[in-house]
């Protein structure tokens, strides 16, 4: 069986831009309580995936800047610690769920790299 009999629509799943700021960001994930979220660029190419503990490890390492200016910058200028291994959407269940034993998320594109 692959991964695409157990996938949502593309249009029902969440995502950012590298545009999205960080207060975006974690509005979108508290609301629909999330830890780890994709980022897509303007093509919905995958870009990567962006976590809670990337948004801690920015407010640690910028001394001196208030929420506020954190809260205000872009996902372009958070840096993720993970890199998420892809699958394709043809792939095989098992791939899959060899990758999710050492990651939380596992993103699945299509022949498009969307």
């Amino acid at each position: 069986m692959n991964v695409a009999f157990f996938l949502l629509p593309k249009e029902e799943v969440l995502y950012l831009s590298l545009k999205s700021n960080i207060k975006e960001a974690l509005e979108k994930m508290a609301t629909h309580r999330y830890s780890a979220i994709p980022i897509l660029d303007e093509e919905g190419n995958y870009i990567g995936t962006v976590t809670e503990g990337d948004f801690l490890r920015k407010i640690k390492n910028t001394p001196g800047a208030t929420l506020e200016d954190i809260q205000r910058q872009n996902l372009s200028e958070v840096p993720r610690q993970r890199v998420n291994q892809t699958v394709s959407i043809d792939a095989h269940i098992k791939d899959l769920l060899s990758l999710s034993i050492n990651q939380n998320f596992v993103p699945v594109l299509d022949d498009k790299k969307h």
